[in-house]
């Protein structure tokens, strides 16, 4: 066994470790208790989240967003195909694409549910003041591995397609607006 030799490494940054759970444990809260009244789960969620915001997005694209089994995407969507809130169609260019779009329907229980958390942003930006809205974005972008971001700034509308932790926050674009992975 190779001995360790001790390191002076700086403590971990407990204090923004445990703001992030509960700020996460907040922010999904809101529209956990949306889901509940569909039966449905965070994993529906992320899944009409995307779709609304790329409509066309292939079940590929979608796989490589959201880093999840194919087995566990299969049975959400299936859900959500079949209750009407996620519409499946063949692509033109390549028929083995399967592109998805949310129905009516789909946009409006994605809407609802980014509503919720956009007005929990809206507050907690307007009580800590705007100046910080650019600020957070880099910080959230930061940590994100180094070689996710440039697809995450493209995916989520703006930012370096280089990867670079951009001066201006790629967040908050317009829903529809984002490019593509």
């Amino acid at each position: 066994m190779a001995s360790r030799e001790p390191r002076d490494e700086a403590p971990p940054h407990y204090d923004l470790i445990e703001l992030l759970f509960f700020a996460y444990r907040d922010f999904v809260a809101d529209p956990d208790r949306i889901l509940a009244e569909y039966g449905f789960g965070r994993a529906h969620h992320r899944v009409l989240h995307f779709v609304d915001r790329h409509p066309g997005l292939t079940i590929a694209e979608l796989l490589d967003i959201l880093r999840i089994t194919k087995q566990s995407l299969n049975r959400v969507l299936k859900e959500l195909i079949e209750q009407g809130y996620i519409a499946q169609r063949t692509g033109t260019s390549d028929r083995r694409h399967r592109l998805l779009t949310c129905t009516p329907q789909g946009r409006a229980l994605a809407q609802r549910l980014a509503g919720v958390q956009g007005e929990r942003v809206r507050r907690a930006l307007a009580e800590v003041g705007p100046a910080l809205r650019e600020p957070a974005g880099r910080f959230l972008l930061a940590m994100i591995e180094p070689e996710e971001r440039a697809a995450v700034s493209r995916l989520i509308g703006g930012g370096d397609p280089s990867g670079e932790i951009p001066a201006e926050s790629p967040l908050g674009t317009p829903a529809g607006t984002g490019a593509r992975p």
